[in-house]
């Protein structure tokens, strides 16, 4: 583990969130320690380099994991390590197959996609690569249960989420994803699209991360849009517990 590995781990112990994304982690490795037992099954969609995937290995040894990384330099690095406890696939996933230029963000490769967004970051050094595209339909065995999938693509969870409309329906597994302002817009998505998807669709619940924890009722679809405007929070979970 690297010294920055260190200091955020220390830093998720003590509950010092020093930044949104630093909170976001700590939600999210809490959650899934609540919805994750020894067999669950578990996707991890934009697997960057695997630190969702070991938490995953860690609480569900007994399960079926699947990653998704595009990047080439990223997907050979999680073949190399997991590849004999997960199946990791270079796919871009979205609601079609086919082949897509993808936005490769070399100084900063958590903001690459396949669409350009906004960086927060100065000058993003973005190299044009060649990627597949294929949906979760498609390349997840329909005899496989999913239970839990996180989905982290800088904008395209839509694409992601329509082209695994079977699965989701078929399974309804917990899904934390990340959605706003600054990525999912580049992809023409409305918040209330996403929402109604979610809701109607597919039967989920969408709940701040904290709601979720504290058996909160879960977002109207206003209150999603106003999250989502606002960029106030931009990590959700979809559900299907009731607490009402």
């Amino acid at each position: 583990m690297n010294y920055k590995n260190i200091i955020r781990s220390l830093l998720n112990f003590l509950h010092l969130d020093l930044t949104k994304n630093l909170k976001y982690d700590r939600l999210t490795k809490l959650i899934m320690k609540k919805v994750i037992n020894r067999n669950t099954n578990c996707i991890d969609i934009g697997c960057h380099k695997g630190e969702i995937l070991d938490i995953m290995l860690h609480l569900a040894p007994e399960g079926k994991h699947f990653a998704f990384e595009p990047i080439p330099l990223l997907f050979n690095f999680l073949e190399n390590k997991y590849g004999k406890n997960s199946t990791i696939y270079p796919y871009a996933l979205s609601d079609k197959n086919g082949f897509s230029t993808f936005n490769y963000v070399k100084n900063a490769p958590a903001y690459s996609g396949i669409k350009k967004r906004k960086y927060d970051i100065d000058k993003p050094e973005i190299e044009e690569i060649k990627v597949e595209l294929n949906t979760l339909d498609e390349v997840i065995p329909s005899n496989i249960q999913i239970d839990f999938i996180k989905i982290d693509v800088e904008g395209g969870e839509f694409g992601v989420l329509k082209g695994g409309k079977k699965l989701l329906v078929k399974y309804k597994p917990t899904i934390i994803f990340e959605c706003g302002l600054g990525a999912s817009d580049f992809y023409g998505v409305k918040p209330e699209e996403i929402y109604n998807f979610m809701t109607k669709e597919i039967g989920l619940n969408i709940s701040l991360l904290k709601s979720f924890l504290k058996k909160s009722l879960p977002l109207t679809l206003k209150e999603f849009e106003y999250y989502y405007s606002t960029n106030k929070e931009y990590y959700f979970i979809a559900h299907n517990f009731d607490w009402s």
